[in-house]
């Protein structure tokens, strides 16, 4: 049985998957899967033959590949999962801010390359378009971070218990608040 903070982020019974394009760095593609962990993302696919060719999960110190599949496909469009919005994180004219947009309850979240765009064909598929508003670009693996924090920001779950905290934290960490107050 899951513990009820992982329920939480399952949104009303919606999903999130993350779609990578070529990506470059197998720390980045490491790093994006802690995040797919701590946010309750369903899958990650990424496309390409870069990661394949230096894949290696150096940041995902937690081995969340092991829970999270990681799918290679020969195109994201072939993987938009049934039922899901697929959203296109880009850095382009017209684009949507993340601050004003409203995350669909099951989302297919598309990113393109560190060194790159997303093809033509991808933002076609895509029903909405949004970028995160910062002065310059982040990298791949903080940008799938910000998305996923805004989707559980904007979602409403609330967390006002310690389980979370519990069933997250590193093993070194076993600090309690109140006893250090009580002091």
């Amino acid at each position: 049985m899951k513990p009820k903070y992982i329920e939480a982020f399952m949104f009303d019974n919606g999903f999130a998957c993350i779609g990578l394009t070529n990506p470059k760095s197998p720390s980045n593609v490491g790093a994006v899967m802690r995040a797919a962990g701590c946010y309750g993302v369903n899958s990650v696919f990424y496309t390409g033959k870069r990661f394949d060719n230096a894949r290696k999960f150096a940041t995902d110190t937690k081995k969340v590949y092991q829970n999270i599949p990681l799918i290679g496909a020969d195109t994201l469009e072939s993987m938009i999962p049934l039922g899901a919005t697929p959203v296109a994180i880009e850095l382009i004219e017209g684009a949507k801010p993340l601050t004003e947009y409203t995350h669909p309850k099951s989302a297919f979240y598309m990113f393109g390359p560190e060194d790159g765009s997303l093809a033509k064909e991808s933002l076609k598929m895509c029903q909405d378009v949004i970028y995160v508003p910062t002065q310059g670009c982040m990298n791949l693996a903080a940008t799938v971070n910000v998305v996923l924090y805004d989707r559980l920001l904007k979602s409403g779950v609330t967390f006002n218990n310690d389980e979370i905290i519990r069933g997250s934290r590193d093993n070194n960490n076993n600090i309690v608040l109140s006893e250090l107050i009580a002091r």
